[in-house]
């Protein structure tokens, strides 16, 4: 079981914009989730009011990070 614990590093007012963020980490060889709750797509404004969340293994945190700042400025 893992037990590592996810970080959230960004937060976005869409899923689109934090899935883009995710694949540039997956890209680079880091596991990355997006968070969000907009009650299973029925309230989708939910996103821009309470964001959607970017989040990476906490020893993943750093590296992450460096690749978000040059990838996405």
């Amino acid at each position: 079981m893992d037990t590592t614990r996810l970080v959230s590093i960004r937060s976005f007012a869409s899923e689109m914009d934090a899935e883009i963020a995710r694949q540039h980490l997956e890209s680079a060889g880091i596991q990355a989730f997006v968070r969000k709750d907009d009650q299973g797509g029925m309230q989708p404004w939910l996103q821009t009011a309470q964001g959607v969340f970017l989040q990476v293994h906490e020893e993943d945190k750093q590296k992450a990070e460096e690749v978000l700042s040059v990838r996405m400025v």
